[in-house]
């Protein structure tokens, strides 16, 4: 048995009597609050021969590794998982700099990954999409940190820490009600997530101003499904409480998987129209056979999803941001979760370590004559 360790940020409510060491979280926003923040850490004991069958697995088309059949071992074993938040000190009807002897959360956290990424490792913001619950979240988080640290394509040298932002998702395979409970309620965790967005900023301007050596790792964003439409309402927040007609630069790579939003989302006068300027580049993975987010389109009453044949008009989107049409090696396989499995999960591992998007090494072609437009392949 070994152990595998995971970061968290969540606006849900805590279960059992200790806050500070709770038994999980549950489908509600926090009783301090949509926008209250707990930091913490999981630690789960896994069967590490159990995950080698699924590491190791053949794909077919999809490749080596299946990340999504690894979820269902590892949110069970996530629920006898070790779970220990931050402890804070904070007055919530006083501004936070305007208090003494303030003890926040997010700084033990951020001080504890800073520790991690002097260690060779980056940091990768994860957030689940709909109808996820705290130990699924776990479970997927610990999925997509393992199969990206198993990655045969992988800098053995460098790691990647996943830090996963887990929101009131209700988890009730409730395909009409539950839907509508989880937009409503990505979209008020929105404003929590552009929340920890600016306490990211602030951190990182701290130690510029300390003067403090810098560990040159790099931080990234993975947001899957409807977690997309959650970083949409993230980013207008951070907007509202950016100086100046740009946002800061904060991310190396953002990767838009499955991305349960219009297909127009991207464009100019959009909700996203800014994302480019978080970061060094941005990805879209896309999937014309996704079956969930077309019935997102004909049952939900939602236009044209971006995770189904990516921009509308991806000659208006920034040249920054790449689009990946990975329906050739899906094949119905794994229609929706398939940034977890093979190639593409290899794909996405090759933006973290720096490798060119034109890269040979890359499963992909390009298509068309713009130069941000690639389609997976399986060879």
């Amino acid at each position: 048995m070994t152990e595998l360790r995971l970061f968290y940020a969540t606006n849900r409510n805590h279960l059992g009597k200790d806050r500070w060491h709770p038994d999980g979280y549950g489908k509600k926003f926090s009783d301090d609050g949509v926008e209250n923040l707990r930091f913490g850490r999981v630690l789960v004991k896994v069967d590490e021969s159990k995950m080698e069958k699924f590491l190791e697995k053949d794909c077919g088309s999809m490749g080596q590794g299946d990340g999504e059949r690894l979820i269902k071992y590892l949110t069970k074993s996530a629920e006898s998982a070790d779970i220990v938040a931050y402890r804070e000190k904070i007055n919530p009807s006083v501004a936070e700099d305007q208090q003494e002897n303030i003890k926040l959360g997010s700084q033990a956290a951020f001080s504890d990954l800073q520790t991690i990424m002097r260690q060779q490792s980056d940091v990768l913001l994860f957030i689940h999409g709909y109808n996820v619950s705290w130990p699924d979240a776990v479970g997927t988080a610990l999925s997509l940190q393992t199969m990206l640290n198993s990655s045969p394509e992988r800098d053995s040298e460098q790691q990647v820490q996943v830090v996963l932002f887990t929101w009131p998702s209700d988890g009730m395979a409730l395909p009409f009600v539950s839907y509508k409970s989880d937009r409503s309620e990505a979209a008020g965790s929105g404003n929590a997530v552009g929340r920890a967005i600016l306490k990211v900023r602030d951190f990182l301007a701290s130690l510029r101003r300390a003067d403090e050596e810098l560990c040159k790792q790099d931080l990234h964003i993975l947001c899957h499904s409807m977690g997309n439409y959650l970083l949409q309402n993230a980013v207008e927040r951070c907007d509202a409480f950016t100086p100046g007609n740009a946002l800061p630069r904060l991310f190396e790579h953002i990767f838009l998987c499955a991305p349960d939003v219009d297909d127009t989302v991207l464009e100019k006068g959009q909700p996203l129209e800014q994302l480019h300027e978080l970061a060094r580049s941005v990805s879209v993975y896309h999937n014309r056979g996704d079956v969930a987010l077309v019935i997102s389109d004909f049952t939900k009453g939602n236009p044209d999803r971006l995770g189904s044949n990516g921009p509308a008009r991806p000659a208006v989107v920034h040249n920054k941001i790449h689009q990946v049409d990975c329906t050739p090696i899906v094949k119905g396989r794994v229609e929706h979760s398939y940034y977890l499995v093979g190639h593409v999960n290899a794909d996405i591992r090759m933006s973290i370590d720096g490798i060119q998007h034109d890269d040979p090494r890359r499963r992909r072609n390009r298509v068309g004559l713009m130069g941000n437009q690639w389609e997976m392949r399986s060879t």
